[in-house]
């Protein structure tokens, strides 16, 4: 097929951004020191600092979680154990709280406070309708701040449909339980839960062509690599080595997710889903789901389309059944595990699983080069539920990892007893060089982060 590309270059902040353009195609690259003036190559080492937050619904059973001990010698809980390879990138801060969750009169909702007050530390106007309120989460905060440098100013992903309309939960509309990220006190923003529609919004010129071109493009089902090789190789010719490795790897990257979505798209139409409440091309297997969406997310903060991205394994009180780990109870029935062992133990292995998930994540973006350092280590990664013990609805002792940015890992951090939620989320924005001096509910940085 006919290629039509071109190449694009944008100023960002400390290097230009490069673009391979085709007919419905618009794929940005990593930077690479082959493309800068000499003067700026060395700008490439000072990477951006990005933000992410890895979201857990329905809390964990907290006496499997917690360690026993604080500082480096603390020793891995059942559910923490999945880290443990990864047990260097990452903080465990236990003791954090969402005063703001609490109910002041209002009923007895726990998932419907909580959830929105998780990257908010607001407390969310009780309301079944369209009058929410809330406050703008941290993520927001950093988007807002960085939305001049980069093309998205977020990414909000997820597994399940945010498609919920009305209650959710007792007096509170779904809205609150579908998306952890508030654009203001009264937008929330639904996090895009099918790989096609994000590889798209991530890779494709939706802005310059017109459906009918986009579709055609689709419907050719060949990579998008081929509407941009010819540029892709005249590009090539002027690259150093290490340049030409990292392109070549971050193309690979792109064609196999494509590929896998590719796969998840004909599973769809044989399985014939495309009737249920499953959106197109999502794939059938829940955690390929989960590791294509994450790829995706990796890729668009690799080139600097964004650097603030929101991930959600599920909504809120999500009732998911993981079948794939012999479990047909809903994760949402088994969080009120009325201290049935049973149920406990069934509940640690879902958050057993989850942490899986977050370490294989963590250990994808540690292998990712990004300057000097690894695409980790100028990430400020978020691992959390917005409440601590499942059966409890307890928001007082969240369940809480902080790993990346740079910052020391292998730690067991105790907050003191009600340390806002907040003051982390204060100190990520701050190390993130956002100029402020409190967020939310915080009464100041949190102490012991940082050294």
């Amino acid at each position: 097929m006919k290629s039509n590309s071109s190449l694009k270059h944008t100023k960002g902040s400390l290097t230009r951004r490069t673009f391979l353009k085709g007919v419905g195609v618009s794929l940005a690259l990593p930077a690479m020191e082959s493309l800068l003036p000499a003067a700026a190559a060395s700008t490439l080492e000072q990477r951006p600092k990005r933000m992410t937050v890895f979201y857990s619904p329905n809390g964990v059973r907290m006496q499997r979680y917690t360690p026993l001990t604080t500082g480096s010698d603390y020793a891995m809980t059942p559910i923490l154990q999945p880290l443990a390879k990864v047990r260097d990138k990452f903080s465990v801060i236990s003791g954090l709280a969402h005063y703001q969750a609490s109910a002041f009169g209002a009923p007895p909702a726990g998932h419907g406070r909580s959830c929105p007050a998780f990257l908010t530390g607001a407390h969310a106007k009780a309301t079944e309708g369209a009058d929410i309120y809330c406050g703008i989460s941290a993520d927001q905060v950093a988007a807002r701040y960085f939305a001049k440098d980069t093309q998205l100013a977020s990414l909000e992903l997820g597994i399940e449909p945010p498609s919920l309309v009305g209650s959710c939960d007792i007096n509170y509309s779904c809205t609150y339980t579908n998306t952890i990220a508030w654009k203001s006190p009264t937008q929330a923003l639904p996090a895009m839960v099918a790989p096609g529609d994000v590889f798209e919004h991530l890779f494709g010129d939706g802005n310059k062509i017109d459906e009918k071109t986009r579709q055609m493009r689709l419907a050719h089902k060949s990579s998008i690599l081929d509407f941009i090789h010819v540029e892709a190789k005249r590009l090539n010719n002027r690259l150093g080595m290490n340049d030409r490795h990292k392109m070549e790897q971050y193309l690979e990257s792109v064609r196999d997710v494509e590929r896998r979505i590719s796969k998840a798209r004909q599973t769809t139409i044989e399985m014939n889903l495309a009737d249920l409440a499953v959106p197109a091309n999502v794939p059938a297997d829940f955690e390929e789901h989960v590791k294509i969406m994450l790829d995706l997310q990796m890729l668009a903060l690799q080139t600097d389309m964004t650097r603030v991205s929101t991930f959600m394994l599920g909504r809120e009180l999500s009732n998911h059944a993981y079948t794939n780990l012999g479990i047909p109870d809903g994760h949402h029935a088994l969080s009120h595990h009325a201290n049935v062992p049973e149920k406990i133990d069934k509940l640690v292995k879902i958050n057993a699983y989850h942490m899986q998930l977050f370490a294989d994540y963590l250990e994808k973006m540690a292998s990712i080069p990004d300057g000097e350092s690894t695409l980790l280590d100028n990430t400020f990664v978020i691992r959390g539920a917005c409440i601590g013990e499942s059966n409890e609805h307890d928001h007082m002792d969240l369940p809480i990892i902080l790993a990346g940015g740079g910052l020391r890992g292998n730690r067991h951090i105790a907050a003191d007893k009600h340390t806002p939620m907040c003051n982390l989320l204060l100190s990520v924005l701050q190390q993130m060089g956002i100029p402020l001096e409190s967020f939310g509910d915080s009464s100041g940085p949190l102490n012991g982060l940082i050294g």
